[in-house]
């Protein structure tokens, strides 16, 4: 009986001792976005597996809704790489002789599309084994942003947002006053770890400068501001300003206007006056010219008359003188009858 007992536990540790096993622990694993994760799959084999030794890498996505993607293969000697294009040039064996019993992968420049389940298959027949691993991509908190919501016045209400710009839940904030002695209002102790400190009635021991640091599983960031509270600004002063200003914008405004609108009517009556003119009409002779002409023809009558002639001439009146609007040439005056002698 016990020689029977014996020759069982011998026949089962040959059985556990013969298959192929993977010495990997399967867990999860969890790296930034753009980093590097490390896959360990490191197997035994038994001297029963006699087999050619294939290895295969296998991805089961977060999506549910995609089946699983073969992502590297080593068989016959050979190494493909190719299969998953959204892996394609990121994924390699660590080690550059897989035969040695080391499996494992590095997929690098982590992405978020990288989520899922990974599973290493190993194969030497008659021996197979397999292990999962879970990968996690998380983004690390970066671009935060610091800054003071509302005015900075002494008895206003404002608040100091740390807000990062990307970063996977959860984050933890934590702020600190890094200036004054580093003394805090004891209405600010219970929001240090609040994203948004909320400043009621506030008071000149509030000015400092603040940081504040944002963190995650797999990075951090930090930001700072510098917070300067100070006596109220004369509002009823500003307004004032403000209002002349306006009146004496629209007064410009309005003076321009009316410099171009007047301008425009004068170009417009000097087109209206230039068109009106007749091109055919001779203008108007002038009063010089036309006493002139007078005078002159007075003159002829006077070569023409014989001196006997004279003593009725003079009697002609030379105070006439030829309106501007004068046209017809002046007639000479009536002589009497000559007297025989």
């Amino acid at each position: 009986m016990a020689l029977l007992l014996r020759l069982l536990l011998l026949c089962g540790a040959a059985d556990v001792t013969s298959s192929l096993s993977i010495t990997s622990p399967e867990h999860m694993i969890e790296k930034a976005k753009g980093e590097t994760a490390y896959l360990p799959c490191k197997f035994t084999e038994s001297p029963e597996d006699q087999g050619p030794l294939d290895i295969e890498w296998l991805l089961s996505p977060a999506d549910n809704q995609k089946v699983d993607q073969v992502i590297i293969i080593y068989s016959g000697d050979k190494i493909y790489d190719d299969y998953y294009q959204d892996l394609k040039g990121r994924v390699h064996f660590t080690s550059s002789d897989v035969k040695s019993g080391d499996a494992s992968i590095n997929v690098t420049n982590l992405q978020l599309s990288d989520i899922g389940t990974y599973q290493c298959k190993v194969k030497k027949a008659p021996g197979v084994g397999n292990k999962k691993i879970q990968l996690a991509v998380l983004v690390k908190p970066s671009g935060t942003r610091c800054y003071v919501d509302g005015s900075e016045e002494i008895g206003n209400d404002f608040k100091l947002k740390c807000e990062p710009k990307e970063g996977s839940l959860p984050l933890l904030y934590e702020w600190q006053k890094l200036s004054n002695s580093q003394k805090l209002p004891p209405a600010l102790v219970t929001e240090m770890t609040s994203p948004v400190i909320s400043v009621k009635n506030a008071t000149t021991e509030y000015s400092g400068v603040y940081s504040c640091t944002v963190r995650n599983r797999v990075g951090s960031d930090q930001c700072e501001l510098r917070l300067d509270v100070v006596p109220p600004s004369n509002k009823a002063g500003t307004i004032a300003g403000a209002i002349i200003g306006t009146l004496l914008a629209l007064a410009i405004i309005g003076l321009i206007i009316f410099c171009c609108r007047k301008k425009h009517r004068e170009k417009k009556y000097e087109k209206e006056v230039h068109h009106d003119i007749r091109e055919d009409v001779p203008p108007p002779k002038s009063r010089t010219s036309t006493a002139r002409s007078y005078m002159g023809s007075n003159h002829s009558s006077l070569g023409s008359m014989s001196p006997s002639n004279m003593e009725g001439y003079s009697k002609t009146q030379y105070n006439q003188v030829p309106s501007e609007d004068f046209d017809r040439a002046p007639q000479s005056p009536t002589l009497p009858p000559a007297k025989e002698p």
